[in-house]
């Protein structure tokens, strides 16, 4: 277990004259993958203690060299007002007594009283770069929009705010004077993905620097996974949700309210005494019908502007659609499985209510279903029904990832579901040799992905495969001959990723005990940079195998004009927008 200095956490620039914060590493982040996040209690002063150290580039701020303490009695004393009352209003509006702002388990307390202002929340998307392999896209924030959507639909008395950083054109300077304009209690930054982790961080930092009151909170599978270790390396972070956050978000917000102890609330990490307190996990939400539709409307003003280029262009307004949350399979390099546990599937009738509600009210036209595995059949079949009744069909388009097994087992069903909207399916091949699938558990055979590509392409839904290399008996030659393998399958598109030890999976348990990982800069936990050498292949040499692996599929002049003069509209987006990118190079100059 990493601990101190030697935590992997995410680094930020500073301005050597300023000591302020400058634009995070550029090159990193991840595709829109939807997961979100926890909650917290603690309300703290802070002493701010920078130090340098030298990594591989210019200097950076270690969040971890931050430290709190209580205030003390002679700091208390003066926030009691003149009149002798024991109640004063802080700048947040809130009704606090100053003699027990502490509770005698060093807690902060909140008290209310009549009058007192709702309590305000603020979820952001901070500030940040996309992954480049995906193109230009504006996506909305999902995960923060369900919670919000949640904390409203049971809460009567509370204030919300959801902060687009991306659609408002706002840096970390612009969020820094949304927070101080809306003086929020709590604030809760959205993590997509183990690549975004310092971005929480510091925006975690940024609002205990506009106000060391408010109350911080994070979570999404990294931080779950990591809640001691994130707990012990960010004074500035008060508490993380575990798990699913929903339920634990709106306990953790009435326990704030009623001063009832944060160790009742389930799926629960933060701090007591100075030390880490688990509460128990939560169980999860058994019938995903029961949730809100997410809270679109926070971001209304953006919904026209949110946007995927590479898929659909700039002109079709993008919605994300979860229609699942958990995995029946256990892939070694997939945590999702064990964030969210056995698939849960809400309604075909929910799901469709929900594609005609974002296309009625706030107009979207290309909606992508963001679960890693829907699955086909029936569930799919009965999809297909409810959006027809609903008369769309003809004016979206729609995604989804599908499973190569799944894909050849519903062929019948294919048809239907082009009729239906759905344009683009995206199936994860993986790799071209059995033992391989093997160890990642993956249960399919190699000969499946072309027989599963080619009746896509029959039905005019463009073909999409994900593949990994970097596994650890990977040499030049398999490489060779992987690359060999994925010109025969022929997907319309093939995207390449380097095997990545996310936190929360075994490969990054297994990766961990043998010493394989390299990289402890979370920044590059993007499937893009290289972690982990392999047992013939330096890091550097597996980086060049996935720029060799784009040149092989995307250099040939055949697919090329194939792609730019495609029948299928889809695809001929997609190769001209790439064209135009520059992906070549930029992949070339992680060599």
């Amino acid at each position: 277990m990493l601990k101190g200095k030697d935590w992997p956490v995410g680094r930020f620039e500073m301005a050597k004259d300023s000591g302020h914060f400058l634009s995070p590493r550029n090159h990193s982040l991840s595709p829109p993958i939807v997961s979100f996040f926890g909650g917290a209690l603690v309300r703290h002063n802070l002493i701010l203690k920078v130090s340098l150290h030298r990594p591989r580039s210019p200097p950076f701020f270690r969040l971890n060299d931050l430290s709190l303490r209580r205030p003390a009695d002679e700091e208390a004393k003066k926030l009691q007002p003149k009149t002798g009352s024991q109640r004063f209003d802080t700048q947040l509006a809130h009704c606090i007594d100053a003699k027990a702002f502490y509770s005698s388990s060093g807690v902060p307390r909140q008290v209310s009283c009549d009058g007192c202002k709702p309590l305000k929340v603020l979820f952001v998307e901070p500030p940040k770069n996309f992954w480049f392999v995906m193109g230009e896209y504006l996506p909305p924030p999902l995960g923060i929009l369900c919670l919000a959507a949640y904390l409203e639909a049971h809460h009567d008395d509370i204030e919300i705010q959801v902060v687009d950083c991306q659609a408002e054109g706002l840096d970390w300077s612009g969020l820094e004077q949304r927070i101080k304009s809306f003086k929020p209690d709590i604030v809760a930054p959205s993590s997509l993905s183990t690549g975004n982790a310092f971005l929480v961080a510091r925006t975690v930092e940024l609002a205990k620097r506009v106000d060391p009151a408010i109350t911080t909170l994070a979570g999404g599978l990294h931080y779950s996974v990591l809640a001691q270790e994130s707990l012990d390396a960010y004074p500035e972070l008060d508490a993380v949700v575990r798990g699913e956050g929903e339920e634990t978000l709106l306990e953790l917000v009435r326990a704030v309210e009623n001063d009832q102890p944060l160790s009742r609330v389930k799926g629960l990490s933060f701090r007591r005494d100075g030390k880490v307190v688990h509460t128990p996990n939560r169980p999860v939400i058994t019938d995903l019908d029961t949730l809100p539709f997410p809270g679109y409307h926070f971001v209304r003003q953006h919904m026209k502007n949110y946007h995927f280029t590479m898929m659909a262009g700039k002109d079709k307004p993008y919605a994300l659609i979860e229609a699942s949350r958990g995995c029946d399979h256990t892939c070694a390099f997939c945590g999702q499985w064990r964030f969210w546990g056995p698939c849960r599937r809400k309604s075909p009738k929910r799901v469709a209510d929900e594609f005609e509600h974002v296309y009625r009210e706030f107009g979207s036209r290309f909606l992508w279903l963001v679960d890693d595995n829907l699955g086909l059949g029936q569930y799919m079949n009965r999809l297909c029904d409810e959006l027809a009744e609903r008369g769309i069909t003809d004016d979206i388009l729609w995604f989804l990832q599908a499973r190569v097994d799944d894909i050849i087992a519903s062929k019948d069903l294919l048809p239907k579901m082009r009729k239906a909207g759905v344009h683009w399916i995206l199936a994860g091949v993986e790799s071209h040799d059995p033992a391989t699938l093997e160890r990642y558990r993956k249960g399919i055979e190699p000969s499946m992905a072309k027989q599963a590509m080619d009746l896509l392409k029959q039905n005019n839904i463009l073909a999409q495969t994900t593949a990994i290399i970097g596994e650890r008996h990977e040499s030049h030659e398999t490489l060779e001959a992987f690359r060999r393998w994925i010109e025969d399958v022929s997907p319309d598109i093939a995207i390449f990723m380097v095997l990545t030890p996310f936190p929360g999976t075994e490969l990054y348990q297994l990766a961990e005990e043998k010493g394989w990982i390299e990289d402890r800069n979370w920044a590059d936990y993007d499937m893009v940079h290289v972690i982990m050498p392999t047992e013939h292949l330096t890091r550097e040499q597996v980086q060049r195998e996935l720029y060799l692996c784009y040149r092989s599929f995307y250099g040939s002049w055949s697919r090329r004009i194939q792609g730019l003069f495609s029948s299928n509209w889809v695809k001929r987006t997609y190769y001209r927008y790439m064209l135009r990118q520059g992906l070549m190079t930029m992949l070339r100059g992680l060599i």
